[in-house]
């Protein structure tokens, strides 16, 4: 049954068939993703790193963040890399790179969820041109004239269901994007905060 709508939708049906497909890979890796990504987060390790950072013992801090697969620990490490030359700078940077990682795929979805229903609307057009070349031929056969309307309401609702379907994980993704960045940006602000103490205490 499926195939057969896909069919009588016309030739527009098929786009719309890639960018389901597409939307649902996407989903699933990012899916994949933020649950990696909550396996990962060390707080404990965080806080051990503020402590040390803190008491300007940033070698130590420095190793500790070594192979972990906290974003924000991955950030600290790069920074105290760089931090001969800018630590802000650094920390910037390694935070873009992470954001970056974290926002992976997310325009490409909001490129479907808007790119789907001008799909079905492109569609419903076709489909009514084709039951109006029908019935300009003087066609009295009422079964080609429907084949038109059909191809017409098909990729219209195709278009808005892959829509609807492709909006709820991109809504879903992007608070999970918008809280990671928020926390993140919290973090490194204290990490930094931390780090300037440490050296101002070995300062005097």
């Amino acid at each position: 049954m499926t195939f057969d709508w896909i069919v009588q939708g016309g030739p527009v049906m098929y786009p719309l068939l890639a960018c389901s497909l597409i939307s649902v890979t996407i989903t699933l890796e990012r899916a994949l993703f933020w649950a990696r990504e909550r396996r990962s987060r060390d707080h404990d390790r965080l806080d051990r790193l503020a402590d040390l950072m803190a008491q300007g013992r940033i070698d130590e801090a420095q190793r500790l963040s070594e192979g972990s697969d906290d974003p924000v620990a991955r950030v600290v490490r790069f920074a105290l890399l760089h931090r001969h030359e800018s630590l802000e700078a650094a920390l910037r940077l390694g935070a873009g790179e992470e954001v970056r990682r974290m926002a992976r795929y997310l325009k490409i979805h909001d490129t479907i969820v808007t790119l789907a229903p001008l799909l079905g609307i492109l569609g419903t057009v076709l489909g009514i041109i084709t039951s109006f070349d029908v019935m300009g031929a003087g066609v009295d056969n009422p079964v080609a004239v429907s084949g038109g309307i059909a191809e017409a309401l098909i990729t219209t609702a195709a278009g808005l269901v892959v829509a609807m379907l492709s909006l709820i994980p991109y809504n879903y993704f992007s608070a999970r994007l918008e809280r990671a960045v928020s926390e993140m940006e919290s973090r490194l602000t204290g990490m930094e905060i931390m780090y300037r103490k440490g050296m101002s205490r070995h300062a005097t």
